[in-house]
């Protein structure tokens, strides 16, 4: 077998030319290959973390209308139409009723312009909500801190805000302690969250958390109030959806079998669009990679029977010197082999740089897993096999005097 690598490697040398168009059209089916899968493993992974940050990974919101953008039209009115708006007092309700199994944060939001002197940060999401959202949600606080209780009960005017509203309003100097405008009101700055990107193309750093009461006071009373919850230590997810739904449902006098007067959005189902946009482009690109390595295929069979018809003579001599057909079918698929693995390598490179290049641009976390670079090399040696069987029965098959006759 040695012999055969051996032998196959000098006929590459020996046309080189041909050898890398062989080369060249398997590192363009690989790098297709684990482009498409880096690409959609960093999809899965973004809409994993991202709607952890955003949404926390083991809460759930509770809403009139809890996911506008994922429904239809038709959909949307009618979950208007049926749903009820949640009060101060169905909150309040759930907290007396939550028996050590839910913790509940309701959470408003409102977009407005922030202003500190004469530094404007404009639409920033402004968020009214309660101290327990910590619990709920890691909010990741780089200095200061969040909501506290005594915030809660007073109303204070005191803000949490994001890391761009930070730089927008405050590039020189340290927010905390100083004070900025919402809705024409004063409040002091005592937190400053970490950087933490973006979500479904909006960003995460444009927030500012405030207490509910001081929301209120700014904006009015909401027509409906969102509430995040979680299951408290001890009690499981399923068990806090359960009681939530269950004490929602008695809240409103509904009996069994009637469609919820609410909606409820879960982490899966948050995760939900992107995970099924995934599938969706999974599904086509799964085609299109093997078209690629079928069109790959076919170039190095080509290349691989020229190599066979210029070697004919070659390989007569060396059958009427007692060369068997298994070595000579060997050397072939050797050659059609190390062609492909060539090619494999250098189309891991090509994907490698461009995957890093396409992390960076999309802030994505895409990477080339070990998995992916052992699947697209062992595809590439299959390829090559595959490719090289048909010259290589060819060349076994030749006939020694006729192919001793061939100029």
């Amino acid at each position: 077998m040695r012999e055969s690598f051996r032998q196959a490697l000098t006929t590459l040398r020996a046309n080189r030319l041909r050898s890398a168009l062989g080369a060249l059209a398997i590192a363009v089916a690989v790098a297709t290959q684990v482009i498409v899968v880096a690409a959609l493993d960093g999809v899965a992974a973004s809409a994993e973390s991202t709607t952890a940050r955003a949404f926390g990974s083991e809460t759930f919101l509770l809403g009139q209308v809890a996911s506008p953008g994922r429904v239809s039209r038709r959909e949307l009115q009618d979950q208007l139409l049926r749903n009820q708006p949640i009060r101060r007092t169905d909150w309040r309700f759930l907290e007396g009723v939550a028996d050590g199994l839910v913790q509940y944060a309701p959470n408003v939001q409102a977009v407005a312009n922030v202003t500190a002197g004469s530094r404007t940060y404009e639409n920033a999401a402004v968020s009214g909500t309660t101290s327990v959202l910590a619990n709920l949600r890691d909010l990741a606080i780089a200095s200061g801190r969040f909501l506290v209780s005594q915030d809660d009960r007073s109303g204070a005017a005191v803000a949490v805000i994001g890391a761009d509203v930070a730089d927008t309003l405050f590039p020189a100097s340290n927010p905390l302690g100083q004070g900025l405008r919402i809705a024409g009101r004063r409040f002091e700055v005592v937190g400053v969250q970490v950087r933490q990107g973006s979500s479904g193309g909006t960003s995460l750093d444009r927030f500012v958390w405030i207490p509910l009461a001081a929301w209120e006071r700014a904006f009015g009373a909401p027509r409906t109030l969102p509430i995040f919850a979680r299951a408290l230590p001890g009690a499981t997810a399923m068990q806090a959806e359960d009681r939530a739904r269950a004490s929602l449902r008695a809240r409103r006098n509904q009996v069994p079998g009637e469609a919820d007067a609410f909606d409820v959005l879960t982490p899966d189902a948050a995760r939900g669009f992107v995970a099924n946009l995934s599938r969706r482009i999974g599904v086509a690109a799964g085609p299109i990679s093997l078209m690629a390595l079928l069109a790959a295929i076919v170039v190095v069979t080509n290349t691989v029977l020229v190599s066979v018809t210029q070697r004919t003579r070659e390989i007569g001599v060396r059958r009427a010197l007692g060369a068997t057909r298994t070595t000579i079918l060997r050397e072939v698929l050797a050659e059609s082999a190390l062609t492909a693995m060539i090619g494999g390598v250098v189309g891991l490179g090509v994907a490698w740089g461009m995957v890093t290049v396409l992390a960076g641009a999309l802030d994505l976390p895409v990477a080339v897993a070990p998995m992916t670079v052992a699947t697209s090399l062992l595809a590439s040696a299959l390829s090559g096999i595959v490719a090289g069987w048909y010259p290589a029965r060819r060349a076994t098959h030749l006939v020694i005097v006729d192919a001793l006759r061939t100029e």
